[in-house]
């Protein structure tokens, strides 16, 4: 799958790194991790950098 930086994307994630704003690299790189990538959260669990379900789980019954 090609997968090219798109800069109309507004990426929410605030960590710097390779695959910013590459959708689906992203997804794939917190795949393989077992984790949910910084799109998935709210802007506020988001900068937690906490990418585990139990994050996820959480932020979504608090918002």
């Amino acid at each position: 799958m090609s997968c090219e930086h798109n800069p109309s994307i507004k990426c929410s994630c605030t960590y710097s790194c390779e695959n910013h704003a590459k959708c689906c690299e992203c997804v794939a790189y917190h795949r393989d991790m077992g984790q949910f990538p910084a799109c998935f959260f709210s802007a506020e669990a988001e900068r937690k950098y906490d990418r585990s379900l139990g994050a996820l789980i959480s932020d979504r019954k608090a918002g």
